[in-house]
């Protein structure tokens, strides 16, 4: 298919060039020009100078960048991708956003015979690398049955949640749901020292019960040893962080947990890491 790819910063420069890899005739968008050079050094697709200009033929066109004001530039605006996506295109949006955003970016879509899908991801940067991304997706069935499998190529597992909206309202369950676990992981693993067990053992007895988790089986031993260089940053968690706050605020949900551990963050940012890893909550009970 003819793809346009719209933001290559750590998820969507990979991601790209797995859409490259699997045969789809690829032009990519970067706002830092040296960047979108490099990417088609390595997968020999092509640039564009704008957004709008890597959509002109494109059947889908695939954006992964910082927050809703980026969204709303890349497709709403002057030189974005709704002034020239052709005819029946379909536009997949893969910023973890609102889901106001994603409502109003569907909304001037369907104004224009487009299809529209929210689809946050999760994985980070390791599984954008290797392919083995998770996809929750906002949108109408049609639409989604007919991106599902070109999304394929860098993901083994994409949903369907529900309507526009859908997509990224479940990444905000899953980053409540990641940080509580991050929390608990770090107290659990703070008291274990404190108490002087055997760290390994601790984790190899409790990974296999109720304990058990992602975070705990490939974060533990880096979170013990104070190493934070890597992984999805702290900064990055509180911006997501802030969009659930937000929609809780309209919704009426009670995000107790979530607001204090998004303090937590920030006293992480406090003490220079802004960049690390969410596991580095651990950093502000050891300091």
């Amino acid at each position: 298919m003819r793809i346009a790819f719209v933001g290559l910063g750590v998820m969507g420069y990979p991601m790209a060039g797995h859409l490259k890899a699997a045969g789809h005739d690829v032009t990519v968008y970067n706002r830092t020009t040296a960047k979108a050079e490099a990417w088609c050094e390595k997968y020999g697709g092509n640039f564009a100078a704008t957004p709008a200009t890597a959509a002109e033929n494109a059947e889908i066109v695939f954006s992964c960048v910082g927050n809703d004001d980026d969204v709303r530039q890349v497709i709403l605006e002057d030189n974005g991708v709704l002034q020239v996506i052709p005819d029946g295109g379909i536009i997949v949006d893969h910023t973890t956003a609102s889901a106001v955003v994603a409502r109003e970016v569907s909304e001037a879509a369907r104004g224009k015979n487009l299809g529209f899908l929210d689809a946050p991801l999760s994985g980070g940067q390791a599984g954008a690398d290797n392919g083995q991304l998770t996809i929750m997706v906002g949108g109408d069935e049609a639409t989604f049955a007919r991106a599902e499998p070109v999304m394929e190529a860098y993901a083994n597992a994409i949903t369907l949640i529900g309507p526009v909206g859908s997509g990224q309202l479940t990444k905000m369950v899953n980053q409540i749901c990641a940080a509580g676990v991050l929390q608990g992981l770090s107290e659990g693993l703070h008291f274990a020292q404190r108490a002087d067990l055997d760290i390994e053992k601790v984790i190899g007895a409790i990974s296999r019960g109720a304990a058990q988790s992602w975070q705990m089986e490939n974060r533990w031993k880096t979170m013990v040893n104070n190493e934070f260089e890597f992984g999805f940053a702290v900064e990055w968690m509180r911006k997501d962080l802030k969009i659930a706050l937000e929609a809780a605020a309209g919704n009426g949900a009670s995000l107790e947990m979530t607001r204090l551990i998004d303090g937590f963050y920030a006293e992480v940012e406090d003490l220079g890491g802004r960049r690390w890893d969410t596991s580095s909550l651990i950093a502000r009970l050891e300091k």
